[in-house]
């Protein structure tokens, strides 16, 4: 390699280029459809398909070989760059940093496969075979989004300007199906914010088995306070105005609609005053399974739907005394009707599946162990159910399967490290990293056969391969994670540590994959010790691990990392405490900024990239869920108390804040008001402003130079030699 790791690590975005993805598999379980770009630093995804009996890999679409539109000379560029404003919003929640084809949604019998570049629809047939033309433009309006053909495979739908519309895949017509009609604020099959960012929704409507209607999320932000992001580098250029549901404040307005082909429309009736949260659908079976939360995520209602009368009946309520988490992948149903379904139960999350009688009349009893903390219900075929659950050890995900006959591992899946997966047909998709391998590994499994291997185009990264001792720290059993340079000898120095931590809600850093201490390796050949802690807060070990932050985002995430930072100190006597530096992004960025503000005796310098500084200005459904509601907390309370504005005249330690004036999530002025504070109060700190940069970083020059600076920055703030040990 003659790259930096930086500048590969920007080049390969993480080294996941190259990766298979977004597998969707054939009811036989004989094809298989997923995404991979055509090496380790193209960023362009393109759509494949492979055949489980011959084991080939076929290329279905390349972006740079789709045909022209109708409305167009020619078709889009390769990479997709004129991606209309909402796709990229759209990415921008999901994360997805790639070009080209990033996702796409098939018939049931996945036989075709739709998917946008530029805007612009296009259908593959992934029935066709080499040399025959798979892919064609489909009639739509432009820029079209989210485009889903219906399960029979007859029509696709696809949004356009807030409209939901449909086009005849034999005919070419197409037309609306519902708008908003110039009603400003109005949208019709779309995501809101906090359902896309928060609830990890990223839809807005759902077909009906037989392709005859759909569900359809009607969104109104009308109510929803406005925000302005502008980029002051290039002030010719008007802001983009942002409905942003702060904490607090009016969030959308969400109610569901059937709307049938014929015109006919209905209104899917529940409770909306006490359950607002549209959280998610399932329309796989005559009756759809809709659910739906309250505000303050306290309750939550699985229902079933009429869809001749869109009327509904409640299923199951579940509640809680703090909050209630949404589990990705429910609820679903088995092939004999069972609901399949996840509650809280003897300190675990927990797999139900049970009969629609069965939840309406009673608690059905659990089919997993307490052992066990269900992570994700990832496919269910026939009465098979494939999930993604933890053991003893969080720090590895196993996948499991429930049949009527009992529960067992998945036999082609290792038994450690972390695993995810898909499953239709009698065939299971298995993807794999762990501590002994770079990056990840997929097979391909049919049901009584040894699989096939997807081949990985993903780059290995030149860097020692990261070995961390993964240990449960303190009292609490805080899965910590050291990483040392690998020149480094014990007794040979002592090393400057480095905490690299998130350590709040939703993430988890400590993971029994090489893959997630690439970045963490890098720095300690810098010269430090690396540090990783996942405290209180953070996923795999129960509800009652989750809930320790309810109301106190900062005293016990805090109090872990400490604890962990000690704990690693016993274990290896050269970590050297009077040098401790703290980095993080997002919640880490704001961990990071605590730790120096409170505990400047344990740190001595911070880096915060894109720290929540005020959580009065950040999201309702997840800020709410933690703290409450903002009129509820009082001058004393968690708002106050979680606040770092208040802690700005306590700053003594260098402290360099990072932020993306870009960033519609995490806005910058969560940075910008914490800085005028830090002056207001006369305490010395450095901002670095990114120029139209979000909360994701994926330009590879600013990925690359970020590193460096912040290394360059430790080293002047912990009074380091700057011609030590790199890579």
């Amino acid at each position: 390699m003659t790259d930096s790791f930086p500048r590969q690590h920007a080049r390969t975005q993480g080294f996941s280029l190259g990766v298979p993805r977004s597998f969707q598999i054939s009811p036989d379980g004989r094809r298989v459809a997923f995404l991979r770009s055509q090496g380790g630093s193209d960023p362009v995804t393109c759509l494949w398909l492979l055949d489980t009996e011959t084991g080939q890999e076929r290329l279905v679409a390349d972006p740079a070989a789709l045909p022209a539109a109708p409305d167009e000379g020619s078709g889009p560029d390769r990479a997709g760059q004129l991606e209309p404003a909402e796709e990229r919003a759209r990415r921008e929640r999901s994360r997805e940093q790639a070009a080209g084809i990033v996702a796409f949604a098939t018939d049931d019998a996945l036989a075709l496969a739709a998917f946008a570049v530029a805007g612009r629809i296009y259908l593959a047939d992934l029935r066709a075979g080499a040399g025959d033309p798979a892919v064609r433009a489909v009639p739509a309006a432009v820029p079209a989004l989210d485009p889903r053909p219906d399960p029979t495979g007859r029509t696709v739908a696809y949004v356009h300007a807030g409209a939901l519309r449909i086009t005849g895949l034999a005919t070419g017509n197409h037309r609306q199906l519902i708008g908003p009609d110039g009603v400003p604020g109005l949208s019709y099959g779309l995501a809101e914010f906090v359902a896309a960012e928060e609830m990890e929704r990223q839809r807005g409507y759902w077909w009906a088995p037989d392709g005859s209607a759909l569900l359809v999320a009607r969104v109104d932000t009308s109510g929803v306070n406005r925000w302005h992001i502008a980029d002051p580098a290039q002030p010719g250029r008007p802001g983009t105005e942002v409905a942003y549901p702060a904490a607090g404040t009016p969030n959308a307005e969400v109610a569901l609609l059937q709307v049938g082909l014929d015109g006919s429309e209905y209104l899917v009736d529940w409770d909306q005053a006490a359950f607002p949260y549209l959280v998610t659908v399932n329309w796989d079976k005559d009756d759809p399974l809709i659910v739906v939360q309250s505000r303050d995520q306290r309750r939550m209602r699985l229902l079933s739907a009429d869809p001749a009368r869109g009327a509904v009946a409640v299923l199951r309520e579940d509640t809680d005394d703090r909050w209630l988490d949404i589990v990705p992948g429910v609820p679903a149903r088995t092939s004999d009707g069972r609901i399949v379904w996840t509650a809280d139960a003897g300190g675990a999350k927990r797999l139900l599946v049970a009969t629609a009688e069965e939840f309406a009349e009673s608690s059905p009893d659990p089919v997993t162990p307490a052992s066990l903390q269900v992570r994700q219900v990832l496919a269910v075929d026939g009465e098979t159910v494939l999930f993604a659950a933890s053991g003893e050890e969080p720090a590895e995900i196993g996948l499991w399967i429930y049949r009527p006959d009992g529960l067992a591992r998945v036999a082609a899946a290792a038994a450690d490290g972390v695993t995810s997966g898909t499953r239709s047909g009698g065939t299971t998709v298995v993807s794999h990293r762990s501590l002994r391998q770079d990056g990840v590994s997929v097979r391909v499994v049919p049901d009584g056969q040894p699989g096939i291997a997807v081949t990985s185009l993903a780059e290995p990264a030149d860097l020692p391969n990261p070995e961390p001792g993964i240990f449960a720290a303190g009292p609490h059993g805080i899965r910590t994670a050291v990483l040392l340079p690998s020149w480094h000898r014990p007794g040979g120095g002592r090393l400057p540590v480095l905490l690299d931590p998130y350590g709040g809600p939703h993430a988890q850093r400590v993971l029994a994959a090489r893959g997630a201490f690439l970045t963490s390796q890098w720095l300690a050949e810098q010269g430090f010790a690396v540090v990783i802690a996942d405290g209180r807060g953070t996923p795999g070990r129960g509800p009652d691990w989750d809930r320790a932050v309810w109301h106190d985002l900062a005293g016990p995430v805090l109090a872990d990392q400490i604890e962990a930072l000690h704990a690693a100190a016993e274990r290896h006597p050269d970590l050297d405490l009077a040098r401790v530096a703290i980095r993080g992004w997002s919640f880490g960025g704001y961990l990071a900024a605590l730790a120096v503000l409170r505990r400047p005796d344990v740190f001595h310098a911070a880096i915060a990239g894109a720290p929540v500084t005020d959580w009065h200005l950040y999201d309702t459904h997840y800020t709410e869920r933690y703290l409450g509601q903002p009129a509820d907390s009082g001058a004393d309370g968690p708002y106050h108390t979680c606040s770092l504005l208040a802690d700005a005249p306590r700053l003594s330690r260098p402290l360099l804040l990072i932020h993306g004036l870009a960033d519609d999530n995490v806005v910058a002025a969560h940075t910008l008001r914490f800085s005028s504070a830090l002056l207001a109060a006369g305490r010395p700190h450095a901002v670095l402003p990114l120029s139209g940069v979000t909360h994701m970083t994926p330009q590879e020059e600013v990925a690359e130079n970020l590193l460096l600076l912040q290394v360059d920055f430790l080293r002047r703030a912990l009074g380091l030699d700057s011609g030590q040990h790199g890579v």
